[in-house]
């Protein structure tokens, strides 16, 4: 290194030293300058600034080679072969144009490695070939070692210099990659200078076509001025490209704070960029996001890998915020150049708004949007996966609810009451449970409670027990003060052994506790499923009953024994099943008032009966039994009316037959329908008095105009003297409040003169005739009726009987 130092200060004019580093420097710098243009294009014009920064780095070599050289003094007369100085020039831009291409190709990790070393290699070339071209009055050697040295240093140093002149976008990057190539072509041209040792020798003659070093220095002015020109090139093509990059910038970075959409672009997995919307979406600013890694925005690595795996591929993941919470985001990345270089931009979508819409979808699906209660394929799902994870020897328990006389509620305070009811059983059951116990709401006034984890039944006893008593809990709104239910209870695996069987068993205990009082819980019974299949077949059987023309309507007389006329028929139901046979109205009436399918039957009844009487020659009474369930139908005042003008019936030869039991479920609303009716003209009559709450409130109160003695009084009346004090009282009652009383079930001479004895005016009962179609008493109906023809009727179909 010393023999290179004292060349350069001792062989070397120091001013063309400094001229020469100063025109490599700047051949170096729009070498890489151009280059990094070359690089950002492709096609054609990729090649045009190949081949320009090509020429700007091998003039740069040759150059520098030769000022330096000018420099040298070597003291003895020198001059230059032209051809091979001409082939050092055409050397040095070959071998550089190719390294500099090598050094641009495409997804290549090792390019611009090895095309640095080929610009190297250049440089080498150039110094040899221009050395060769050095004529001298004395003869050259060399020192081997310098020369290795000489390329290795100038092969190093290229090699390094094009990555680094090409790796950010930064000008240090730039300003760095042309320093490193300018030390290259310095350091092997001074170290190559230094292994040359000149022995003068006056029988070598430099010839006479060398071209001698003022003809030369013109040359290597215009290269220099060439260089000088392209750099000046480079410059303002940078201050083109940063003025374009930041209108470029600016117009993204607008556009892009006018999506609502958060947006960011990063090289690889740095944040160069942001929007204000991903800025929100973090509670970050701008600058602090700018700089930092994707990590520290989405933590998931997974997410992350998969998201820069491939560009158009929705990834779901988090986004971590300032205040350490995480919203869910859905993310998207595409690739874009931004500030001339390749990038990827990422969208990232708030996907908390869909989040919780989907959560709420998901609570609607699985839950009852009155009572919040889980629904029944909820309620479903929890008990097959408490089947499935029973362990041996386990069981547990459904309860199923059933509110007494719910639609009541709703005809009488109305749907909103109705709904209230069912919230406040909701509320007040759930209060009683505890643990793993779930209450779901089936539908209707159906409710069902899953009781896990119970070791004996009277544990499903005392949660009944406690229902019942949350329920009948008093509170200032009327409609919840007298709410009941009546429970069915069925234990896992002691009653069945999957879910749909044990609801079915739950359900049948529900039954039994209607029909055993309501207001109390039932356990499953073995021989409640026959019972209950039973009245369920009858139940759904009924309803098809009217469509099927299977009910029919006879009729019974109603005689005034004073004066020996019939006043009117009694209308009564009958149902022939095609495969039962005769079913009792004992039987089915309950069951269709319990089912509600009473209010269709009742309405086909009055209809029927009032179009019936509605023929007969005879203005005639025609009685028809009412149901509880019909009175507090909110349309059946209404209904009445609509028969009685489509039938063409007058009202006051109708008698609408009302029980003691109906009237006591709401005395003012049956008190507000009944006075409605006898606005109509229709005559009521208070039916089976002394067997309900009889109460002589009740006959003041009501607009009653006749009173039915029940048949189980009249029976043995001549006999029992009990019975007989109980019908001269009624009797005597309904003389004082000017009521005529009509006695039921009157089936022997004697129990009729007894009656006519004490003056009751009218009868009801076998003797006087039995239930039949109503052609049989065509000559009641439609002429002359006299109580011979009567009694002949009746003895008659008393001896067929």
């Amino acid at each position: 290194m010393l023999k290179v130092y004292s060349c350069i200060a001792d062989a070397h004019d120091l001013k063309l030293v400094g001229l020469a580093a100063v025109v490599c420097a700047l051949a170096s710098y729009a070498a890489i300058n151009l280059l990094r243009h070359a690089q950002k294009s492709s096609g054609q014009t990729r090649d045009i600034w190949l081949a320009v920064s090509a020429i700007s780095t091998g003039f740069g070599i040759w150059a520098t080679h030769f000022i330096a050289m000018l420099a040298f003094t070597p003291g003895i007369p020198s001059g230059y072969n032209i051809l091979l100085t001409m082939s050092s020039l055409v050397a040095a831009i070959l071998l550089t144009g190719i390294g500099l291409a090598v050094a641009v190709v495409p997804n290549w990790r090792h390019a611009q490695w090895v095309g640095g070393a080929i610009v190297a290699g250049g440089i080498a070339a150039m110094h040899y070939i221009g050395m060769a071209a050095f004529e001298i009055e004395g003869t050259i050697s060399w020192d081997p070692a310098l020369v290795v040295a000489s390329i290795v240093f100038g092969g190093v140093l290229g090699a390094i210099a094009l990555p680094a002149g090409l790796h950010g976008k930064e000008e240090k990057w730039k300003i760095g990659g042309a320093v490193l190539l300018t030390l290259a072509i310095c350091s092997h041209h001074f170290t190559a200078m230094g292994a040359v040792s000149i022995t003068p020798d006056p029988t070598i003659v430099v010839s006479r076509s060398a071209l001698p070093a003022g003809w030369l220095a013109v040359g290597v002015a215009l290269a220099s001025f060439a260089i000088i020109g392209l750099a000046l090139a480079g410059v303002v093509l940078d201050i083109r490209d940063k003025r374009r990059s930041e209108l470029e910038t600016d117009h993204m970075r607008d556009l892009a704070n006018a999506s609502v959409e958060g947006l960011l672009v990063c090289d690889g997995e740095i944040i160069v960029s942001v929007n204000t919307s991903f800025a929100h979406l973090t509670g970050l600013s701008a600058a602090d996001l700018v700089g930092a890694r994707l990590e520290s925005c989405f933590p998931d690595k997974v997410a992350r890998l998969k998201l820069l795996s491939s560009s158009n591929q929705l990834v779901e993941t988090n986004l971590q915020q300032l205040d350490g919470s995480t919203t869910p985001v859905e993310l998207i990345l595409r690739p874009i150049i931004f500030a001339g270089r390749p990038h990827h931009v990422i969208a990232v979508r708030d996907l908390q708004a869909r989040k919780e819409a989907e959560e709420h979808i998901h609570y609607l699906a699985h839950h009852d949007p009155l009572t919040s209660l889980p629904n029944r394929g909820y309620f479903n799902a929890r008990i097959d996966q408490e089947i499935a994870t029973l362990n041996a020897g386990e069981s547990f328990a459904v309860l199923c609810l059933d509110l007494d006389r719910f639609k009541e509620v709703n005809d009488l305070f109305g749907h909103a009451a109705g709904d209230n009811v069912l919230q406040t059983v909701a509320s007040r059951v759930t209060a009683v449970l505890t643990g793993r116990q779930v209450m779901a709401r089936l539908g209707g006034d159906e409710f069902a409670i899953l009781v896990p984890e119970i070791t004996n039944p009277a544990m499903a006893s005392r949660l009944a027990e406690a229902v019942l008593k949350a329920l009948r809990v008093k509170s200032d709104a009327p409609e919840t003060n007298s709410i009941s239910t009546s429970i069915g209870i069925a234990l896992y695996p002691d009653d069945a052994v999957d879910r749909q069987t044990l609801l079915i068993h739950a359900d049948t205990a529900l039954y039994r506790a209607k029909a055993e009082g309501r207001n109390t819980y039932r356990f499953f019974e073995a021989r409640m499923g026959a019972e209950v299949r039973e009245r369920r077949m009858i139940e759904h059987d009924l309803r098809h009953a009217i469509a099927r023309d299977e009910l029919r309507l006879v009729f019974q007389p109603q005689k005034d024994i004073q004066n020996g006329t019939i006043i009117g028929f009694e209308a009564l139901l009958r149902w022939r099943h095609p495969l039962r046979g005769e079913i009792s109205p004992d039987v089915f009436i309950p069951i269709a008032e319990e089912s509600d399918a009473i209010i269709d039957i009742g309405a086909w009844v009055l209809r029927t009966a009032c179009r019936e009487a509605a023929t007969w020659t005879k203005p005639l009474m025609v009685a028809v039994n009412v149901s509880a369930v019909q009175l507090y139908n909110t349309n059946f005042v209404s209904e009445v009316h609509q028969i009685l003008l489509d039938t063409g019936l007058p009202a006051r030869r109708l008698e609408l037959e009302i029980t003691e039991t109906a009237l006591v479920r709401d005395f003012n609303r049956a008190l507000a329908a009944l006075r409605l009716i006898k606005t109509l003209g229709v005559h009521i009559a208070m039916d089976d008095f002394g067997t309900g709450y009889s109460s002589l409130s009740n006959l003041r109160a009501f607009p009653f105009d006749k009173i039915k003695i029940d048949g189980s009084f009249v029976r043995a009346v001549n006999s029992n003297g009990q019975s007989a004090t109980i019908v001269r009282a009624v009797l005597g009652l309904g003389r004082g409040l000017g009521l005529p009383v009509l006695a039921e079930g009157v089936e022997t001479s004697a129990e009729m003169q007894f009656l006519r004895d004490e003056e009751c005016k009218e009868v009801q009962g076998y003797f006087v005739a039995r239930p039949a179609d109503i052609a049989s008493f065509r000559s009641l109906t439609h002429g002359d009726v006299r109580d011979d023809v009567v009694q002949d009727l009746s003895a008659t179909r008393a001896q067929r009987a």
